[in-house]
């Protein structure tokens, strides 16, 4: 079946072509004829097997039907997502399968002035895209009124949950109309989780994709095993053989990521930096950049492990392997993404090699050991190791070198006499 053939408007068929979109995938295949019959739906689905366009698509044709009868400003549909930057890519994915439907959609979250947002939501629009702290705020202050909310989707609820963000969820709730068709995305489901979906969602159509392959077949994964204190060497062997690839760095905190992101500055490799810390901005930009290929690499804490489609991605290096298995496959679906290829790469120490057995189970499959001689390790260190002495010091190593001769010499004709 191709998208030309579903019972959905011309123009939303349109920018399905111009964006490359021919046949559905199977979220896509299974979810939208369910959504498009007004029923409620439950899917578990992995990120990367294009969900978003699962509701995108029903939900924008839904919308233009109910405007050619009705003129209406009211809020139509409201779609919670956990962190700011998939709130800002659905909104864009939204937007160019709306593009000339009339249908109108606004991005909302926190860490920025709410006034432009309020202002939008004064003038007019039919779906909101928000992360739950700000619309709770919007709704107390009687800027955003949910009370003709036909349509509530919940995506990625699993991480939301992560998050602590279930209170706020829960609260919403209640200023939502009982009668409304609910969506409800996540990609792992737990007791906690089936708890929520089931208290939202009435009588829904089940889908779960892939269960037993909880990551993409085009990803290749590979482990070497490699100390703490030798990671950074074997980071910048890895980016300096792939110099025009796109690199996602993934570490464990954000002190780690700026550490990291120092090492490499000291052997002139240029990077990128995402973490809390960082200012919303900050975060804007860095995306932008790394998305435009502007700096290659990216050291990342797994704030963006989940959702953030970044286009070609070549290679995701695990630097610190993950505290949670789940994450790894949250991590490692950043590349590989479509009909792409991509490389997993991970450094396990010592200490990690537990955690290591734990994804192994998570995957129902061990993960390739890079097979490397001692010798091979050796030569990698000495070699880093060397670039990372500054280039000015090179007249005090020698005179320290002639010194230990000068020494050596002394000794051996000490020995004689």
């Amino acid at each position: 079946m191709k998208f030309s053939d579903y019972r959905i408007n011309e123009d939303i068929k349109r920018n399905l072509e111009q964006l490359g979109f021919k046949k559905p995938t199977d979220i896509q295949y299974k979810a939208i004829p369910s959504i498009l019959k007004g029923e409620d739906v439950l899917a578990i689905a992995q990120t990367g097997t294009g969900k978003t366009a699962a509701f995108a698509i029903p939900i924008i044709h839904l919308i233009y039907e109910q405007k050619k009868s009705s003129r209406s400003d009211a809020i139509k549909c409201i779609i919670m997502v956990p962190t700011h930057e998939l709130a800002i890519q659905i909104t864009e994915v939204f937007e160019k399968i709306a593009y000339k439907t009339r249908v109108k959609t606004l991005c909302i979250y926190g860490g920025v002035d709410q006034a432009p947002q309020i202002e939008a939501l004064y003038k007019g629009v039919d779906i909101v895209i928000a992360t739950p702290g700000r619309v709770f705020d919007l709704v107390h202050q009687g800027a955003l009124a949910l009370n003709k909310i036909n349509y509530l989707i919940l995506d990625e609820a699993d991480h939301m949950l992560d998050l602590g963000f279930i209170k706020d969820i829960q609260d919403m709730i209640r200023f939502l109309p009982a009668k409304r068709q609910t969506l409800f995305f996540s990609a792992t489901i737990n007791e906690t989780i089936k708890k929520l979906a089931y208290s939202l969602v009435h009588n829904p159509i089940r889908i779960q994709i892939s269960p037993k392959d909880p990551v993409s077949k085009n990803v290749q994964h590979a482990v070497a095993f490699i100390e703490m204190d030798a990671k950074r060497y074997f980071l910048e062997r890895v980016i300096s053989e792939h110099k025009e690839s796109k690199i996602l760095v993934f570490v464990r905190t954000k002190v780690r990521a700026e550490r990291v992101a120092k090492a490499m500055e000291r052997v002139g490799i240029q990077t990128l930096t995402m973490h809390s810390d960082k200012s919303q901005e900050e975060r804007f930009s860095t995306l932008k950049e790394f998305k435009d290929g502007k700096v290659k690499v990216l050291i990342a804490t797994d704030i963006n492990a989940r959702g953030i489609d970044i286009p070609n991605v070549d290679y995701v290096v695990n630097y610190d392997l993950p505290e949670k298995s789940e994450n790894y496959v949250h991590r490692v679906g950043r590349t590989g993404r479509g009909v792409q290829k991509g490389q997993a790469i991970s450094f396990c120490s010592s200490e990690e090699k537990e955690i290591l057995k734990e994804i192994e189970t998570f995957l129902h499959n061990p993960i390739h050991v890079i097979d490397m001689e001692q010798a091979e390790q050796e030569e990698i260190l000495f070699l880093a190791k060397e670039k990372e002495i500054p280039e000015g010091d090179w007249r005090s190593l020698m005179a320290k070198a002639e010194e230990e001769e000068q020494l050596y010499k002394e000794k051996k004709k000490k020995k004689r006499k």
